[in-house]
């Protein structure tokens, strides 16, 4: 079964941002892959508001990324944590599929 690194905002309205994610999980999940949302996993024991903190969280999230099939992005806007890992994702040359925040496919 496949590993899928779900991407999508975090800062902002963190804990929306986090029930979305885990909307994106439960869409990845039935389709058959297992979803993997750091964002959703780190904040239980890291505070992103620090910046020492968050910095750990994103290197977190991006070992996991390694070990990871696919990318899947969610939402229309790209935040600066996202493009970290979708340059990630694209210099390890993963495939990165696009969705909106309907979990409609937008291409990749």
């Amino acid at each position: 079964m496949k590993m899928v690194y779900i991407c999508s905002p975090l800062r902002g309205d963190i804990e929306t941002n986090i029930q979305r994610a885990n909307r994106y999980c439960w869409f990845a999940a039935r389709q058959e892959v297992i979803p993997l949302a750091p964002h959703t996993i780190f904040t239980q024991f890291l505070d992103d508001n620090d910046a020492e903190e968050r910095e750990a969280g994103i290197y977190l999230g991006l070992q996991l990324l390694d070990r990871c099939d696919e990318v899947w992005v969610f939402g229309e806007k790209i935040s600066e944590g996202m493009t970290r890992e979708i340059e990630r994702a694209i210099k390890l040359q993963k495939p990165v599929l696009y969705y909106n925040d309907k979990c409609e496919f937008r291409g990749n």
